[in-house]
């Protein structure tokens, strides 16, 4: 029986998609990658089709803007059954750039507070006598 070469073991896979085995593994799990088991001899092998390594590029740059595993699954299933629903993906995407606008303003205001506390012991240290306005600790963080 002729062994079919265009399937990836889990090595070659992670390699061509510059990963490693345990993403791979993982991935599979959640159900992000498909494949398939192979028995040689005694032994039982997991192959994976060569676009598993699109699918881990695609899945590698919507967790780089921000989106979660789960998140991406249905997207990614649906885009490749040819389902994608581009009405919901534009709702989901609006919905998460709306969620990084409210962390990118958190962060902000933790990036002042940080200054302030900086400038503050600063003061400290060059003033043994400088006295703490404590309304200064009393700012808060937005709630997101």
């Amino acid at each position: 029986m002729a062994l079919d070469d265009s399937f990836l073991l889990i090595g070659a896979l992670a390699a061509q998609a510059n990963t490693t085995k345990d993403t791979v593994r993982h991935y599979e799990q959640l159900g992000l990658l498909r494949s398939r088991k192979r028995q040689a001899g005694s032994r039982l092998y997991t192959e994976f089709h060569p676009e598993c390594v699109e699918r881990i590029e695609l899945i590698k740059s919507a967790q780089a803007i921000g989106f979660t595993l789960t998140e991406i699954k249905n997207s990614l299933n649906d885009y490749y059954d040819g389902q994608l629903d581009i009405d919901l993906q534009l709702m989901l995407t609006q919905q998460k750039l709306e969620q990084v606008k409210k962390q990118q303003a958190n962060i902000s205001v933790m990036v002042e507070l940080l200054s302030e506390r900086i400038d503050v012991l600063a003061r400290m240290k060059a003033d043994s006598n400088y006295q703490l306005d404590t309304n200064i600790c009393k700012k808060k963080i937005p709630s997101s």
